[in-house]
């Protein structure tokens, strides 16, 4: 009796078939054919003509590229897999990368990402085939986890399948999977965590509904929760890939624990939120806090254990040690200042900076690469009239400019609906945008590229209106729903093989390329 008294919520709301309303949407082992499908081609479209644009030769010395910063990060990447650390090059033209043996070089981002790519170097060699494989493959199975996030938020592998086959068509997230920056890993880290702390959620509230009348009484022990490891590792990488990942790892902590505290209110639990502060705080701190942080500084263990490393003398040298605190990590806190302190100052323009409100418009994409006007003849040219060859760092528009409607969407399902899923897709896409806005105050340089990791959440949230656009079998909108995502999702695939070429580098005529700068802000 007192058992039964102690969830009386739950049992006075009662709510018939509670139990199964905190069971998973989908079994988690399903859809795998239609997952399977959907990322080969995904990797199909990014791994073809990866080494284009290609290796340049001069001299018979191998050139780190030309598309934007990938040529400093491919010689960050060598350096790191040749030395533990960054080192400075010998040559005026960086794209040599012809690295001094002991003179370190001063980098902005932590290194996790530049680890990737110097694996690919070392499997593949360094060239554009090496240091753009790690990119490509983590660009692939972002694909994959966002199909299988999808399942688990709509319940439906067909929905699914169809946010992960926007993000595969999505030109921003294709060209950075095909080049040796930063930005792509960034986003498979934020996702990967994302999906942890979603298959956590599912996990937890399967215990509460498998859970006696008495161990609900208690407040509902969850037990073991090796998912919300696995969140706190990737958060840790993505901190260790770029700092801006602290932007929607905020965003998750807060969900993570709202999902915990509703989980424990729809079992009937007595002060949920009291409850879920008691019992979660200090196994929730050391997971998705003190893990990640030790994650972030394990990547520094190159920098660590060398004596090469950028600042990593800097407290012996200025007698700046502190007590209990190794000079080690006196030396990388004064680097980290330096570092924060290089981007705070980063004023300087650049033709393609962007404001982050403009980023859902495509106002002004990052055009990569266009060597001069091409020759007949040069670059398979076979036009009098010339050609153009592009890579464009430039998002699907068909997929973008709904990203507004999509956020109305998502707010009337929340407020009125109180879905979960809309909410937290929701939060994840906006922030990795609005966060940014106050940087503009500095006059930051800011670029388009800097939203890629709203990519994936865009492409959730277009999959769960569709499913609310399509209904529920027998129901009258099911016809025109269904027939208006089949239009829609046409459109996605028209649009990105009309910008493929501009994209992926491909020579085409410059009439061709001129038809595809719809506006003057591209070019």
């Amino acid at each position: 009796m007192t058992a039964t008294l102690a969830t009386a919520p739950a049992a006075e709301l009662d709510t018939p078939g509670w139990r199964d309303r905190l069971q998973p949407l989908v079994d988690g082992s399903g859809g795998w054919p239609l997952t399977l499908a959907v990322t080969v081609l995904a990797g199909l479209l990014r791994f073809l003509r990866l080494d284009q644009p290609a290796t340049n030769l001069s001299n018979g010395k191998v050139v780190a590229g030309d598309i934007f910063d990938e040529l400093y990060y491919a010689c960050d990447s060598h350096s790191l897999m040749k030395y533990g650390v960054e080192h400075a090059s010998t040559s005026n033209d960086a794209r040599f990368c012809t690295l001094n043996d002991t003179a370190p070089a001063f980098v902005v981002h932590p290194p996790v990402g530049k680890w990737l790519i110097g694996f690919g170097e070392q499997l593949m060699g360094f060239n554009t085939w090496g240091w753009r494989l790690a990119a490509a493959v983590f660009g692939t199975l972002t694909i994959l986890l966002v199909i299988r996030i999808g399942r688990r938020l709509t319940g439906s592998t067909l929905l699914g399948g169809l946010a992960g086959l926007f993000l595969a068509l999505d030109g921003l997230h294709f060209v950075q999977s095909r080049i040796a920056t930063l930005d792509v890993f960034l986003c498979f880290f934020v996702l990967a965590a994302f999906g942890a702390f979603v298959v956590d959620r599912d996990k937890i509230r399967q215990r509460l509904a498998e859970m006696t009348d008495e161990g609900l009484a208690r407040g509902g022990s969850l037990g073991r929760r090796p998912w919300r490891l696995v969140a706190g590792v990737m958060l840790g990488l993505a901190l260790g890939t770029k700092w801006s990942a602290v932007y929607p790892m905020a965003v998750m902590l807060v969900l993570t624990l709202f999902w915990e505290a509703g989980a424990r209110r729809a079992a009937g639990i007595r002060a949920p939120w009291r409850t879920t502060l008691r019992k979660t705080t200090a196994p929730f701190v050391g997971a998705t806090l003190v893990l990640p942080v030790a994650v972030y500084v394990g990547s520094w263990t190159g920098w660590f254990v060398t004596s090469t490393g950028y600042d990593r003398n800097w407290a012996k040298e200025n007698h700046a040690s502190w007590p209990l605190v190794p000079d080690a990590f006196r030396s990388l806190l004064h680097y980290h200042w330096e570092m924060w302190h290089f981007h705070q100052t980063l004023v300087k323009s650049h033709p393609y900076q962007s404001h982050p409100l403009s980023w859902p418009f495509l106002q002004r994409p990052v055009s990569y690469y266009y060597p001069s006007p091409i020759k007949e003849g040069v670059y398979g040219c076979q036009t009098s009239g010339g050609c153009s060859r592009e890579v464009l760092a430039i998002g699907t528009p068909v997929l973008w400019w709904a990203m507004v409607p999509l956020t109305l969407a998502l707010v009337y399902r929340w407020l009125s609906k109180r879905d979960w899923a809309s909410a937290s897709v929701l939060l994840l896409m906006l922030v990795s945008i609005l966060a940014w806005i106050p940087s503009d105050q500095k006059n930051r340089t800011m670029f388009l590229f800097y939203a890629l990791p709203s990519v994936p959440f865009l492409c959730l949230g277009l999959a769960i209106v569709a499913g609310w656009m399509i209904g529920k079998p027998g129901t009258n909108r099911r016809l025109w729903g269904s027939g208006t995502v089949g239009v829609y999702t046409s459109l996605v695939v028209l649009n990105f093989w009309w910008l493929y070429p501009v994209l992926a580098a491909v020579t085409i005529p410059y009439t061709s390329w001129h038809h595809r700068m719809w506006f003057s802000s591209w070019i």
